[in-house]
């Protein structure tokens, strides 16, 4: 299967109660960011700029679990900054875990050999590390040598040592998309249990301080979906955790909407609003966040930072939530999920 049974049990019954009892607006993925400190500079990075000012502070283990038990979403992906550098991240983890929830820790791979006895393997946790490439087209986009060498020492650790790893794949205006075929033959080879794309994030904090970059880094809609259709039968062989319908999205092939409201971010200054990309403010609680957003302002043709956005934070949940929009979705997506 592409993912664990219980990550596929507790999502399809979280969804199903969700829509039984007519809600609508409902979080499937906290992003919680208890940090956003990294060891790293990345030129892309919209975190250590937009959040200078406070980029030594961190959540508690408490702020983070009350944050998780506000929100209530099956999934938590724990990102940053680096996230392995917060200094109770064993902790946190293992409490969520206890909670029930589903955990991707988002890591650039470093720390986990030296973390590794910290965590215990089960089928609700992954090591989801990011990777840009092979080894001289990553470290140029972390701006440090060494680090895909050490990511995949991560790696190879965390699958001997019976880990779930998934790698996330950031694709910007250059990349060589058959170089990304080669990457992800490369970590099929080791083990790696699933692999996440999505086009680099047009963020707005990297656009205000580094213009230059953000034109080099960012693509246009029509940019993106050129490149994914370039790259259809290229990165079909492969165990993509990329949904079929988020593909198409990609792709040009079907539209969707904006469904920034399901994947809430809590950091060290509040609930960020409205999205992941966007910040017009922080909330006190994840209730705020939902209840002062005017979700139907946001999206593309309503609000123009929106306009090129086809991030995977905002848009694969509207993947997730879109099923049966056509005929024939529900046995694509039950087709893909049994590979």
């Amino acid at each position: 299967m592409r993912f664990p049974l219980s990550l596929t049990r507790s999502m399809g019954s979280y969804l199903l109660k969700k829509k039984l009892a007519g809600e609508t607006h409902f979080p499937l993925v906290l992003m919680l960011e208890p940090l956003h400190a990294c060891n790293l500079t990345c030129t892309g990075c919209g975190r250590i700029r937009e959040y200078a000012s406070t980029i030594k502070q961190r959540l508690t283990v408490e702020e983070c679990l009350a944050s998780v038990d506000e929100c209530g979403a099956p999934v938590v992906s724990i990102c940053g900054g680096e996230p392995m550098i917060y200094p109770e991240i064993e902790r946190l983890v293992a409490e969520v875990l206890a909670r029930r929830k589903h955990v991707y820790l988002c890591t650039n791979g470093m720390f986990i050999r030296k973390k590794l006895a910290g965590f215990r393997p089960t089928s609700r946790f992954f090591f989801n590390v990011h990777l840009d490439g092979m080894e001289r087209s990553h470290d140029l986009a972390v701006e440090r040598e060494g680090v895909f060498e050490a990511a995949i020492d991560g790696i190879r650790a965390a699958k001997d040592a019976g880990f779930l790893v998934c790698t996330n794949t950031t694709i910007y205006k250059e990349t060589d998309m058959h170089e990304i075929a080669v990457l992800l033959e490369y970590l099929t080879e080791l083990g790696v249990d699933g692999f996440m794309l999505s086009p680099a994030y047009g963020y707005a904090a990297v656009e205000a301080t580094n213009p230059v970059a953000a034109e080099e880094l960012f693509m246009t809609r029509d940019d993106v979906h050129e490149k994914f259709r370039q790259a259809r039968d290229l990165l079909k062989r492969f165990k993509l955790n990329t949904s079929p319908i988020y593909l198409e999205f990609l792709r040009g092939e079907r539209d969707l909407s904006c469904a920034a409201w399901a994947n809430p971010t809590r950091n060290v200054r509040g609930w960020k609003g409205p999205c992941y990309l966007i910040t017009d403010g922080h909330y006190e609680s994840y209730e705020q966040l939902v209840q002062q957003t005017d979700w139907d302002k946001l999206g593309r043709g309503n609000d123009p930072r929106c306009e090129h956005c086809m991030v995977h934070v905002g848009f694969e949940p509207a993947a997730v939530l879109g099923v049966n929009r056509r005929l024939g979705d529900s046995l694509k997506m039950a087709l893909w999920q049994m590979v």
